[in-house]
């Protein structure tokens, strides 16, 4: 589990995240595209999707949030998050345009010469910091 190839490849995450060992946690699709995706849905935490892709010299994770037009006070809400980005371990909030509507969007970069574990270790962050985004950070400014 520790080891790690020497450069991760989509193809590769998908075999390695979607053997026996970590069906009970996640599962993987392959989501073919310009450059293909993984969708990886993390079943202990109420199946949240998760997006892989392997750019260059980086693997991409990411989970969309919320829609911005959904947010009271969009404007606010965003220097809120810029301002309390540091309490947000592995984790950067962003702005995704998707079907041309914009969501908020939590995404965690790590290098595609990271170990198995890292990169597990980093999707299990992922999930965790965009559920309590979505319970507690989204609640606590709006209240």
């Amino acid at each position: 589990m520790d080891e790690a190839p020497r450069s991760w490849t989509i193809a590769g995450l998908a075999q390695a995240l979607g053997g026996p060992d970590y069906a009970d946690e996640l599962s993987v699709e392959r989501i073919e595209q310009a450059e293909p995706v993984l969708k990886i849905t993390m079943h202990h935490v109420g199946d949240l999707a998760i997006f892989a892709s392997v750019a260059g010299e980086q693997i991409v994770v990411s989970s969309l949030l919320w829609p911005v037009d959904e947010q009271r006070e969009p404007d606010a809400f965003n220097r809120f998050l810029l301002k309390t980005q540091k309490l947000v371990p592995l984790s950067n909030f962003a702005i995704a345009d998707v079907g041309g509507r914009e969501y908020y969007e939590l995404v965690g970069e790590l290098s595609v010469e990271s170990s198995l574990r890292t990169v597990l270790i980093e999707l299990r962050v992922l999930a965790q910091n965009a559920i309590e985004a979505a319970s507690e950070l989204r609640t606590e400014f709006a209240a």
